[in-house]
């Protein structure tokens, strides 16, 4: 009807009034598009920052390598994130568990899913934070480490001998080491668990290895955990994935 009655109309106009009309419709549109165009950008973030939740947990985003990570404050464990597509445009970051733990719009809003805000909180930049890569220890550093976690993962199992053994080559120190913290520290947060806890009684030793291949496995005692060098911080499993394959 609508059509209709704007065809009508132009019939009615005269040759000339007709094309100004036609010309202020360009007009308008041409205006239109030029304050779309106008639209403030996206801000641009820096490749590692820190951003701060609205339920209180701040957390530090490095996006300067070829997966973004992200590490909350107070926490050891750093995450790899995986994009996936989600409807308006928006993009879906989850954890190697297929866990959801951020979600960012195309204007650069930003939803952290954790424990304590597990429908989403959102989030906002507050500055500049430190790259994410782990740190190369050393020989001597690393036998301190790998002790102290044996030492840390046997007194919460009730005091029996947990050994932890590195067999990757130590070009990929660094990797080896992020994959130790993380496989000890869910051993540990399992061992305090009252109703999990069964689960590693027979729990003798935890190996970290090479392979083709990121994996988790337990049996007879033995939690052995494989890392992919070649596929770099994506290659480590997470602590989501060591438990799940302990607990049935």
């Amino acid at each position: 009807m609508a059509i209709a009655l704007a065809a009508a109309v132009l019939s009615l106009l005269p040759i000339g009034a007709e094309a100004a009309a036609q010309n202020r419709g360009n007009v308008q549109a041409e205006q239109s598009d030029r304050l779309r165009d106008r639209r403030p950008a996206s801000p641009t973030l820096p490749p590692v920052g820190r951003y701060v939740a609205e339920s209180g947990e701040g957390f530090i985003l490095d996006r300067s390598g070829r997966h973004p990570l992200l590490r909350f404050e107070r926490r050891d464990e750093t995450w790899v994130l995986r994009p996936s597509a989600a409807p308006r445009g928006d993009v879906i970051y989850r954890n190697d568990a297929g866990e959801q733990v951020l979600r960012v719009t195309p204007g650069g809003g930003m939803t952290v899913y954790t424990p304590r805000a597990p429908s989403g909180s959102p989030a906002s930049f507050t500055g500049s934070g430190q790259s994410l890569t782990p740190p190369t220890l050393g020989p001597h550093l690393l036998f301190r480490l790998m002790a102290q976690r044996s030492y840390m993962v046997s007194q919460a199992v009730g005091g029996r001998l947990v050994e932890v053994n590195l067999d990757v080559d130590e070009q990929f120190e660094s990797l080896s080491v992020e994959a130790m913290i993380v496989t000890t520290d869910a051993v540990i947060r399992i061992a305090r668990s009252p109703t999990a806890r069964q689960y590693i009684a027979d729990l003798r030793s935890i190996t970290i290895v090479e392979g083709s291949r990121a994996g988790v496995t337990y049996a007879g005692g033995r939690l052995t955990v494989t890392v992919d060098t070649r596929q770099g911080m994506a290659g480590r499993p997470s602590s989501a994935r060591v438990i799940r394959a302990i607990l049935p």
